[in-house]
């Protein structure tokens, strides 16, 4: 599956701040079908970063992804890519 159809946005608000800067995580909008090994596949794939740890959580018929990135990949880093910052 393409990784644009899997990761749909990223989300900025004030708690992905909070999460960006104290556990280097950023929170996507994803695919409601798509499950963790296929929503990691797509994070890698779009951004050459690496990923530790996703945990997925849904709302309202959207489905989030809180994505933890290694330390070598500041997820700040990504959000400057994204132009969240």
């Amino acid at each position: 599956m393409d990784s644009y159809k899997i990761i749909k946005y990223p989300l900025s608000t004030e708690k992905s701040i909070r999460l960006m800067e104290s556990q280097n995580k950023l929170i996507f909008v994803v695919d409601i079908d798509a499950d963790k090994k296929m929503i990691k596949g797509a994070i890698e794939d779009m951004f050459k970063a690496k990923v530790e740890n996703i945990k997925t959580y849904v709302q309202g018929g959207e489905k989030r992804a809180y994505v933890k990135f290694s330390n070598a990949n500041p997820a700040i880093d990504i959000a400057t890519q994204l132009g969240l910052m």
